[in-house]
């Protein structure tokens, strides 16, 4: 059978057991209570800096880890594997799709001030794009940011965003141009900015330990040295960004659902109906084989989009195949493991039940299952 992990080299198999005895010893004791609190101790995002879990994907100068998407995707596998609570994995890696643009667009300076201190775990960040009335059309936004003198005027809302309450600044896509996509622009807005407020916390069906927010910015007047890049340009960097975030979330769905098939021939073996195992059962062991089946092909393809894009190929279209396969696949392996444990499956103490509540964002989040079918449609060449 296929490895249950990605990556195989030494190099991701020592950072797995790193990554995974740091979950196993600071996540998963918690992981139950953190999800009841609805928010996980704020002292692991340090903790996170320290094992060079944040800092992983980024140059040592910068304070990172080094590595590429690669070991990334490896983390992130081993944090949900050993920890057990995809709401405290999610929280404390949004910096993933936070950090990326400042270190694309941003000045020295700006990586200095914003990128390192994320790194170390010093400093939280959140990626504040979705809005309360326009969902996936992100050429759509409008929060507006307005020049006046040395600073920009910025009136709008945000919302969903992942960190939002926590997070000690805020990467927020703004319109600064006309309509469409040439008018956005990418800038940095610290916790305590005059007219900046965490309007709502919100209360989710699954992720319950990640912190998710709406922002209101209230005429918030933001120094013009915090525009990353040049105007209008945010765009095409919003759009990089996705194609990463997408491919971290077809992992996610990966480690979700290997999490979720273990548990479940773990308890297929030791739980007996009319006399015996139900691993006994045709139906049961059918049941996982199309599990594991699924399961296998969705890592295949989550190795060959991690790769391509490691080439520096162009991969849109391969990424939103990727992640529509790995979450209609985590979809139904989280279902059958519910299923396969019976009364058991919708009991909140069974790390199965949070599992399928938590599976159910994927098809929606970092760009619905329509949208990915639109951009396969555009530029796959059909």
């Amino acid at each position: 059978m296929q490895s249950p992990y990605l990556f195989e080299t030494d190099e991701h198999a020592d950072l797995r057991r790193t990554i995974g005895a740091f979950a196993k010893r600071e996540i998963a004791p918690n992981a139950l209570a953190w999800e009841e609190a609805n928010e996980f101790d704020v002292g692991l995002y340090r903790k996170a800096g320290e094992v060079g879990f944040l800092g992983l994907g980024y140059a040592e100068s910068l304070g990172g880890s080094g590595g590429d998407l690669s070991h990334v995707l490896v983390a992130a596998e081993a944090m949900l594997l050993e920890g057990h609570s995809v709401g405290t994995v999610v929280g404390v890696g949004s910096h993933s799709i936070a950090i990326p643009p400042i270190a694309n667009l941003g000045t020295d300076l700006q990586k200095q001030r914003w990128v390192t201190p994320v790194l170390r775990g010093e400093k939280i960040s959140a990626l504040a794009v979705t809005e309360p009335g326009g969902g996936s059309d992100v050429a759509g936004l409008k929060t507006r940011a307005v020049r006046d003198g040395d600073h920009y005027v910025v009136t709008g809302s945000k919302t969903f965003i992942t960190s939002g309450a926590r997070a000690d600044f805020v990467t927020c896509a703004v319109r600064t141009g006309e309509a469409g996509h040439g008018g956005i622009s990418l800038m940095v807005i610290e916790r305590g900015t005059p007219g900046f407020l965490v309007s709502k916390r919100l209360h989710k069906m699954g992720w319950w330990a990640s912190d998710t927010a709406e922002l209101t910015f209230d005429e918030c007047r933001v120094p013009a040295e915090n525009l990353l890049g040049e105007e209008g340009s945010a765009f095409v960097a919003i759009m990089m960004n996705f194609a990463n975030e997408r491919i971290l979330i077809s992992a996610q769905c990966v480690a979700i659902a290997q999490l979720a098939l273990t548990e479940t021939s773990r308890y297929v073996r030791e739980r007996e109906a009319f006399g015996k195992p139900l691993n006994g059962f045709q139906v049961t062991r059918h049941k996982l084989a199309e599990m594991v089946t699924r399961l296998a092909a969705a890592r295949a393809l989550v190795h060959e989009v991690t790769v391509r894009h490691l080439r520096g190929e162009s991969v849109a279209a391969l990424a939103a195949m990727t992640k529509n396969t790995c979450t209609d696949m985590c979809s139904f392996v989280v279902d059958q493991a519910v299923q396969l444990h019976g009364g058991y499956g919708y009991m909140r103490e069974f790390v199965v039940e949070r599992l399928y509540r938590d599976a159910r964002l994927y098809p929606i989040g970092g760009g619905t299952r329509e949208i990915m079918n639109e951009v396969i449609s555009k530029y796959s060449g059909v």
